[in-house]
């Protein structure tokens, strides 16, 4: 039923980051990742740990693990019902690396300034 939609982020060189990170991924932690999107979709804001965690600056993190560790896919609201996905990593520490935080920021102003 999904009352969010979602989708990933293009740049202006119309890469896809966020889903060129997921595909990058082993099939089983794809698997994991569409899991948790549809959850996504299906609760939005309402999402809670384990699975969605806000960040801070607008931006929320997915979150999941997989055979390469804790996976987190950076994203951020658009008009209440739509989810942009920005980037994704492999976390290695206990904190978000600022720069992938950074990323998602800059990517989320460049998206709505288009709007």
């Amino acid at each position: 039923m999904g009352a969010i939609k979602s989708y990933y982020y293009l740049t202006e060189s119309k890469k896809v980051p966020a889903k060129e990170f997921i595909d990058s991924l082993d099939i089983s932690t794809q698997n994991k990742f569409f899991f948790v999107k549809k959850l996504l979709e299906d609760f939005g804001y309402r999402l809670p740990k384990p699975h969605a965690k806000y960040i801070g600056d607008s931006i929320f993190e997915l979150r999941f693990t997989g055979k390469e560790g804790a996976i987190r896919v950076l994203y951020f609201f658009f008009h209440q019902a739509s989810v942009i996905f920005t980037n994704g990593f492999v976390k290695k520490t206990d904190k978000t690396p600022k720069n992938e935080k950074k990323i998602a920021i800059e990517r989320r102003k460049t998206f709505l300034a288009g709007y």
